[in-house]
């Protein structure tokens, strides 16, 4: 199994790390998913997890890779942070 490390902007609560996780674990191969709030760190566990995958998915949600931030990904990262509240108070 490897391990892929990512950096992202944009983690700012549980709701963003609810997000986060369930859109990850889409990503073909992936078993498990791990953040750190504080580093705004994303741990990625699979065999054969494509990395741009992940990178792109992220991106996608609102937390794009350390370096890459722009205010539209400032503005989804909000609404995926919502959406996973949401989410988590339904469970």
């Amino acid at each position: 199994m490897e391990t892929l490390e990512i950096y992202v902007h944009n983690i700012k609560c549980a709701g963003c790390m609810n997000t986060i996780k369930k859109a990850i674990k889409s990503v073909e191969h992936v078993e498990a998913v791990e953040i750190d709030l504080e580093t705004e760190k994303v741990t990625v566990q699979g065999d054969n997890v494509d990395r741009e995958k992940v990178v792109a998915t992220l991106a996608h949600h609102g937390y794009p890779e350390k370096g890459h931030n722009t205010l539209l990904n400032q503005a989804k990262s909000y609404v995926s942070c919502a959406i996973g509240r949401m989410s988590a108070d339904q469970e």
